[in-house]
C-alpha cells in the first residue's frame, strides 16, 4: 500500500496504483523478475506499448480510465470525446486557471503534478523509499565533476502517476540549455519498484537540462523515463528565456519522474514538503504551486 500526504485535503491518502497486480508480479516474483530483465526494461517493450497507445483503437480506453481513476474532466482544455488516441488524452493540456502559477518573485514552483520528496542537502540523504538507500549523484548526472558541484545541493523528486497531468514546466525563470540524453533502461518508477532498488533512477533513460536562473543560479532538471513511457518530448527552445511555469515538455504514456537539483543554499523548501519527506511519505501537489522560496542572500 502506497501512502501520500495531500497538500489540499491535509489528509494522508492511499494511492490507487495503475497496474498494481502486474507491477507486483514483475518486481516481487522470481518469474516476473526474469521477464522484467529480459523484456520489460528494454526499449522495444515501451516503444511497442507507446505505439499501441497511439493507435486509433486505443481511444476506447479513455472513458473507462477516466471513470476508474476519477480524473477531473472539467479542467481539460478540450473535451474527452475529441481525443483521437489514448496518448492524445494522456498528454492533454489543462485550462490555464486549473494550474495557477505562484506569482511571488521569491517562489519556486513544482515542475509537475505528482507526489514529491524534498531533501535540503543531498549529501545528508541516507534513505529514499526504503532505509539504507543512498543517492548516487555521479551516476544520476553521468558526471563526477557535475556531481561534485551539486554535492551539497537541494534535491526534489516529483513522481507522476499515469492518472496525473503529464506535461512538465520550468520551476523558475531563466535560460535553459539544450537537453542532453543519458541512455538507459526503462524500469518502473513506482515505489513498488523503487523500494527494492532506488538505483532505477540512474539506470533508466534520462534527459538533463541546465536552467541558468537569475533567481536560483544554475538549476538541473532531469526527466526520467520509465516502463511504457513511449517518449519524452521537449517543447521549449534552448537558450531562449523562459518564465516560471512555462511548458518544458511532456511524457507520453506511463508513470514518470522529474528530478530538480538546486545549487547549495539557493532555496528553502516548503515546510510541508520537508515534513512529509522526513516522515517518509510523499507530498501530493500540483504544478505551479510553491515548492519553496529563494534563500536570502
Amino acid at each position: 500500500m502506497i501512502r501520500f500526504h495531500n497538500r489540499y485535503t491535509g489528509e494522508t491518502e492511499t494511492e490507487q496504483v495503475y497496474g498494481e497486480t502486474w507491477l507486483r508480479w514483475a518486481y516481487e516474483t522470481g518469474i516476473g523478475r526474469g521477464f522484467l530483465h529480459t523484456v520489460i526494461k528494454r526499449k522495444f517493450f515501451s516503444l511497442w506499448y507507446g505505439w499501441m497507445m497511439s493507435c486509433p483503437s486505443s481511444a476506447k480506453r479513455i472513458q473507462p480510465f477516466i471513470q476508474k481513476y476519477g480524473v477531473d474532466v472539467n479542467i481539460f482544455a478540450q473535451a474527452p470525446s475529441t481525443f483521437a488516441t489514448f496518448n492524445d488524452f494522456f498528454t492533454r493540456r489543462l485550462k490555464a486557471e486549473a494550474r495557477p502559477i505562484d506569482k511571488d518573485s521569491d517562489a519556486v514552483i513544482f515542475p509537475a503534478d505528482g507526489r514529491h520528496l524534498g531533501f535540503p542537502n543531498i549529501e545528508a540523504v541516507d534513505s529514499i523509499f526504503a532505509k539504507g538507500q543512498r543517492f548516487d549523484l555521479p551516476s544520476l548526472l553521468n558526471s563526477r565533476a557535475l556531481a561534485e558541484r551539486y554535492r551539497y545541493g537541494t534535491l526534489v523528486i516529483s513522481r507522476l502517476c499515469p492518472v496525473d497531468y503529464h506535461r512538465f514546466h520550468f520551476p523558475a525563470e531563466g535560460a535553459p540549455s539544450t537537453t542532453r540524453c543519458v541512455p538507459g533502461f526503462l524500469y518502473s518508477v513506482n515505489p513498488i519498484a523503487l523500494c527494492r532498488n532506488i538505483a532505477i533512477l540512474w539506470q533508466n533513460k534520462r534527459m538533463l537540462t541546465e536552467l541558468d536562473s537569475p533567481v536560483l543560479g544554475k538549476t538541473l532538471i532531469l526527466e526520467i523515463g520509465a516502463t511504457c513511457v513511449g517518449s519524452i518530448q521537449q517543447t521549449y527552445e534552448p537558450s531562449q528565456p523562459v518564465q516560471k511555469g512555462d511548458e518544458k515538455g511532456y511524457f507520453a504514456f506511463g508513470g514518470s519522474t522529474v528530478i530538480t537539483i538546486f545549487e547549495p543554499q539557493r532555496i528553502q523548501l516548503a515546510k510541508d514538503l520537508i515534513d512529509s519527506t522526513t516522515a517518509g511519505i510523499e507530498l501530493y501537489a500540483h504544478m505551479g504551486d510553491r515548492l519553496g522560496t529563494r534563500a536570502p542572500l
